[in-house]
């Protein structure tokens, strides 16, 4: 217990010496004085008069000042004393150079702000757990295409995997489902997933009030019920919890809440999602039935002992083992296999790319922030040299001077990091608002506690690190020199160190440009791309015919008939159609078919497949898609008509090649092999992207309304206007609603943005990376201006004397901007070389544009050099005024 109660003793003493210094100064004098009547006493009782034992004591003991600083300096409490005075000395220098501190500051500020800003989006998302427990033994299994990539798998597979797969604790399938909630106000189209009855038990969460979905509730026949998010309930019950035990309208059918989701819940394969029912069991199913559909997402959650090899392993041989009680149709007979992927990359992959791009900009932004500090304080501590020589020559070692300079970089950074996590909450804000659609965890971007934690580490790595850095040279021996003979000797030394760091700077600046460079031309060559057809002056809507009323195709094609003529009728619509599916908006319904001049033995000999377009006559008018053989639908072309098909040049091409396709007659995917009379091709269109402006040509047939095995109770409006077609929005809303006023309206956007949004990864790369580019050369700026700045301060003496023998104003500009560039070419070939190797992380995200494209490289670094003569101009215009005479006259 001695240990603990001198350590105690020892905290109680410190403490109470940094609260009260001056009674712990006296405290300190009263007990050197008392040992010195102790040791005076001491000498008397051996015989010394008085006089001669007080001197022997003060002998013994030394200079009374001289031993209270030596048992001061003992204490814990010295060492925070010494440092609290850094601290103030610190904050003096600071303030007596009030344009140093900005410009420092503001430097430091704008660096570890924009990092902390991106890691408070990358620790939510590629680095932090997923919000479940143990959510890295969470999978996703996936069908494999015929070239290895995911496919959704069916329901059937998920029946059969859930007996064979040994290596999984448990799996759950889910499926989109997207109800209408009418009954309330203004009728409305969910995000939802319909969900086996384990699928919340096996993510690990339940929900905050009520229950979650239990054995039996995913059974044929049950009642209807549903789970809502709490965000949902805010928006559409006004927060009212007690919305459990109610029932609800959605698609006209009444579902009973069972419980709500707690309000920090995400459902990480369907973010947008704010209801959850129950996926009815209905395994096995006949192959024609909608559970052999490839749009099923099945999660896993492995066993405690396994591991995704495992699983993936096991789950290739189930693939080439097919067994009797589970059968397999043509399209999911697994031949390909099965994919098993972490539930975290599955959520990811598609936004790594574009993430890892933004870190590598940042963490760029950040070098160059730290680069133009540490040239700032090298400049400083040069004009301080003659100060720490004499601190040298007064006693001062060269780890206390270390000391003191590192507390000053330290304070610094402190000031530009609290700088940092205010412009860090400011870029928050802007990263989410600019961030593309489908980013995950969005929710989840925030100034946390680990964020702060990270700032905070950030901030002193920095600290530490530039105060190192600008401390080299000032060693003991260098600061002699500097006493002895001046600082010319040595301002060579320093006058190097900063223009190599001025080059670094100028190379880091160039990797950012050249990557903000490529990602601009790349958008540019994408947005030149055709689409396929003419987004200008076009709005469009997605309209959903819901309830019991519209359970036949005939009522639903009645409905949008209808819903068409009374838009046709809004004044300034001059052509309107509805399409199942619009393109760039993610749609991708597609089906294999048949040619009647080589029929297919079975759907798995299918030569490909085509993407279905169910559309109304107009269609091709209202796009303004090209007709280029044939003819386009009319109004004979309807239910109980011959059945006629358009299809796309590059289908055309693939299946007919030099032949004449129109006349050709096809089946479609349902009618493959069945007694069905044959499509015949009446025309080919034009092709249109789909998928995204970057993809390949898609083959696509388009059907008239009707004549297909079903009409889709979903489909998109295209409305041609004379004006600008936003402001018509709530005139054609109207307008559908005076057919049914129950039907939701969905999806408002022009065609231009849809064009636009089918580009947002490339945007979203391109704002970050430009913002950052934006500000990498202006402190490169700052920074060549200082050096360059710095430079003639040191060389008047030389400059006057060129101007004494003759030199021009307009010979030492020149030299001096020449030196300039001479730095700056240096960066640049440094840069090149950067920007070259660092490009890959671009590549994905490039279209028509190589990684080391010369056109970009060399407009970034025309761009940088017009920047550095810029900045070089203002000292060079200063050099040149130098008086020859007062130069030599101050020598």
């Amino acid at each position: 217990m001695r240990p603990w109660r001198s350590l105690w003793r020892s905290m109680v003493r410190g403490a109470r010496v940094l609260a009260n210094r001056p009674a712990a100064d006296r405290d300190l004098s009263d007990e050197v004085g008392h040992f010195m009547e102790l040791a005076a006493a001491e000498y008397e009782r051996a015989g010394m008069t008085p006089g001669q034992a007080r001197r022997a004591a003060r002998i013994d003991v030394g200079n009374p000042t001289v031993a209270r600083e030596e048992v001061r300096s003992h204490g814990w409490e010295n060492v925070v004393d010494r440092f609290a005075a850094d601290v103030r000395y610190a904050l003096r220098r600071l303030r007596n150079n009030p344009a140093f501190a900005v410009v420092a500051v503001l430097t430091l500020g704008l660096g570890i702000g924009a990092t902390t800003a991106i890691f408070s989006a990358i620790d939510p998302i590629l680095i932090e757990p997923l919000p479940y427990p143990k959510s890295n033994q969470l999978v996703v299994i996936s069908d494999r295409t015929d070239d290895g990539s995911p496919l959704g798998p069916t329901f059937g597979t998920y029946a059969e995997l859930r007996v064979r797969a040994r290596s999984a604790q448990a799996l759950a399938a889910t499926d989109h489902w997207q109800p209408a909630l009418t009954g309330t106000t203004e009728p409305e189209r969910l995000a939802g997933e319909r969900v086996t009855a384990n699928y919340f038990s096996l993510l690990g969460v339940q929900p905050a009030v009520g229950r979650g979905f239990v054995n039996g509730d995913d059974e044929p026949g049950r009642p209807n019920i549903v789970v809502l998010s709490a965000r949902l309930v805010a928006r559409r019950f006004a927060g009212d919890q007690a919305i459990v035990g109610k029932s609800i309208r959605l698609n006209d059918d009444q579902y009973l809440v069972i419980g709500v989701m707690p309000a920090d819940f995400t459902d990480v394969l369907s973010p947008t999602a704010d209801i959850w029912t129950p996926l009815r069991d209905r395994a096995p199913a006949p192959f024609n039935s909608i559970e052999w559909g490839h749009h099923y997402r099945i999660v896993g959650r492995l066993a405690a002992s396994s591991t995704a090899a495992e699983l993936s392993r096991e789950l290739a041989a189930v693939a080439r083992t097919p067994v009797p009680e589970f059968g397999r149709p043509a399209w999911a007979d697994l031949r390909s296999g099965l994919s098993v992927q972490r539930l975290r990359d599955e959520v990811t992959h598609e936004v790594r790319p574009t993430l890892l791009a933004v870190v590598g900009a940042v963490g760029l932004l950040l070098l160059i922030s730290c680069v133009n500090v540490t040239n700032l304080l090298i400049a400083a501590r040069t004009q301080r040299r003659p100060e720490m020589a004499m601190r040298v020559a007064l006693g001062a070692g060269s780890g206390r001077l270390l000391r003191q300079q590192l507390t000053e970089t330290l304070v610094l950074a402190i000031i530009g990091g609290t700088l940092g996590l205010v412009l860090a909450q400011i870029g928050v804000r802007a990263f989410v608002a600019v961030s593309p659609p489908g980013l995950p965890r969005v929710d989840a971007i925030r100034l946390s506690g680990q964020v702060f934690a990270f700032a905070a580490a950030l901030t002193t790595l920095i600290g530490i690190a530039i105060g190192l850095a600008a401390s080299i040279g000032s060693s003991r021996g260098v600061l002699h020199q500097h006493l002895q003979a001046g600082s010319r000797r040595t301002a060579g030394g320093h006058a190097r160190a900063r223009s190599t760091l001025v080059v670094a700077e100028m190379a880091l600046a160039l990797v950012l440009l050249a990557s903000a460079g490529l990602l601009m031309r790349s958008l540019e060559r994408l947005f030149a791309v055709e689409p396929g057809f003419d987004p200008s002056h076009a709005l469009s809507m997605q309209v959903v015919a819901v309830g019991h009323a519209f359970d036949s195709d005939t009522t639903r094609r009645l409905f949008f008939e209808q819903a068409l003529d009374a838009v046709r009728r809004v004044p300034g619509v001059s052509s309107a159609a509805f399409t199942s599916q619009l393109p760039l908006t993610g749609g991708l319904d597609g089906y294999g078919y048949e040619l009647a001049s080589k029929p297919a033995d079975s759907p798995s000999d299918s030569p490909g497949s085509a993407l279905r377009y169910e559309v109304t006559p107009s269609y091709f008018a209202t796009m303004r898609i090209r007709l280029l053989r044939g003819r386009l639908f009319d109004s004979n072309d309807g239910p109980g008509r011959p059945e006629v098909l358009v299809i796309s040049e590059s289908f055309a091409r693939r299946a007919f090649g030099a032949e004449n396709p129109i006349g050709q007659r096809i089946r479609f995917g349902p009618e493959m092999q069945s007694n069905r009379s044959w499509d015949v091709i009446v025309g080919v269109v034009g092709d249109v992207k789909q998928q995204s402006l970057a993809a390949g040509e898609t083959d696509a047939f388009y059907v008239p309304t009707g004549q297909w095995w079903w009409v889709d109770n979903a489909q998109s409006l295209v409305v041609r206007t004379s004006g600008e077609p936003a402001a018509f929005a709530p005139s054609i809303k109207r307008a559908i609603w005076s057919v049914n006023s129950n039907q939701p309206i969905q999806r408002v956007m022009t065609l231009e943005s849809i064009v636009a949004a089918s580009a947002s990864q490339r945007r979203f790369a391109l704002a970050v990376i430009e913002t950052f580019a934006l500000a990498a050369l202006v402190l490169a700026a700052i920074g060549m201006y200082g050096v360059v700045s710095g430079s003639v301060s040191e060389r008047t003496r030389e400059i006057g004397i060129r101007v004494a023998l003759g030199a021009t104003p307009g010979g030492v500009v020149q030299r001096v901007v020449g030196g300039a560039l001479v730095l700056a070419a240096a960066g640049a070939i440094l840069g090149l070389g950067g920007a070259a190797a660092s490009s890959r992380l671009l590549e994905t995200m490039l279209f028509g544009t190589s990684r080391v494209d010369p056109a970009t490289y060399l407009g970034v670094t025309a761009l940088l050099g017009i920047v550095v003569v810029l900045a070089s101009w203002v000292p060079a215009r200063r050099a040149a005024r130098v008086d020859p005479a007062i130069t030599l006259r101050s020598e």
